[in-house]
Order: structure tokens, then sequence, then C-alpha cells
């Protein structure tokens, strides 16, 4: 399914001048504004958000830049859908031609980082034996809620801790411009993304 793009320029718009007045979880690796002018208008990659990586590294948002990407977000102590995400994903990645497997980024973003700590987000990639290649990021707490809204990955937290969410997939071209996305119900596929997927990858 393709995503409408007023939406999510709005979106941008909005956690962009949200955010511009926090402090990120690591320093930019260019200047925001030579990132801006790089990037295409309708790029995800705008918004200015700090991450850690399951290893402890920190990178910004836009660094997942140069390849497509899957992307989902997800937490750690989640026992039901979160599991079926990442199974979901690792059966998409299987299917492809291990030529093209190496061209998808795989990136899945924690919605709780006060609890999903890098340590915790690592035990989450060796508990469900996900490739090794892939990013388990945690958020700066601040820049939750705008990641969120540009994926369009609606969420809130119910008393007894967990996190009632929407569990998809999304698909970002090279430049971080949004292709696809994949309701997540089950393990298996769904087999018109995953020719969405080809479809990227086939893309120059």
């Amino acid at each position: 399914m393709k995503l409408p793009l007023n939406p999510l320029l709005l979106a941008i718009a909005l956690a962009t001048g949200t955010l511009a007045f926090h402090a990120t979880a690591a320093p930019a690796t260019t200047s925001a504004a030579a990132t801006a002018n790089a990037l295409p208008g309708d790029s995800l990659y705008h918004l200015q958000a700090g991450l850690t990586d399951q290893h402890g590294k920190p990178l910004q948002w836009s660094d997942l830049r140069g390849q497509p990407q899957l992307v989902s977000m997800f937490y750690g102590n989640c026992h039901l859908m979160c599991p079926l995400i990442l199974e979901n994903a690792k059966a998409l990645q299987k299917q492809l031609p291990e030529a093209e497997r190496g061209r998808l980024g795989v990136a899945m973003l924690t919605l709780d980082p006060a609890r999903d700590t890098p340590a915790a987000m690592a035990e989450v990639a060796e508990r469900h034996r996900t490739p090794e290649d892939w990013r388990y990021l945690v958020p700066a707490a601040d820049d939750v809620r705008a990641l969120a809204s540009v994926l369009d990955v609606r969420y809130r937290f119910r008393e007894d801790g967990s996190i009632n969410h929407t569990s998809v997939l999304v698909l970002l071209d090279a430049e971080g411009r949004p292709l696809a996305r994949s309701e997540v119900d089950g393990a298996a596929p769904d087999p018109a993304f995953l020719q969405q997927v080809r479809d990227a990858l086939a893309t120059p």
C-alpha cells in the first residue's frame, strides 16, 4: 500500500519543529542544514533524532540513509505481537534471493527506551536469533513520539506497563522515502509487500 504524502510531510514538519529545542542522544555526523539540503523533500530522515544501537553505538536517524530499510517499532517486554513482527521480518528476509538480503537494512526501534537499554536490545536480538546486521535502536526519550509519528505508529502505555501499539513493517527507500507498509498479524510476510521489497531492491 502506498503511503499518502501530505500527512507524512505534516508529521515530519510537526515532529521536526518539536524536536528542534531538544538535545539528541548523539552528535550529528553532518550539519542539519547540509543533510536537509541533500535529502528529498518527502524523506523521513529530515527528522533529527538521536539513537543508540544494541552495541551501545550512538547514531542519528538519518544515518540509516544509503540503502532501503525495513523499519518497525516494538518493545522488548512484549510477548505477543512484537515477536511476530520480528519473525515476520525474518521470514521476509529469508524469502529474498541471497544476493539481495545484504542490500536491505532492518531497523527495529523501541517504544520503551526507559526499559529497553542497548543491553536489553542485544538480549532480544540473541533470543530471537535475528541476523547480526539488524539494528535494534533505542531512541532518545524525547524522540520516540516524533519517530512514531513519521512512521505512522500509534501507541499508548497501559497501567500494567504494557504498550498498545500498531504492529507494522514500513519500507523506506535509500533516501528515507516511504514506499509501502504491511500490517503484521502473523509470522508469514504478506506476498504483496514482499514483492514491493523486491521491487525496491531492484531499483538502482
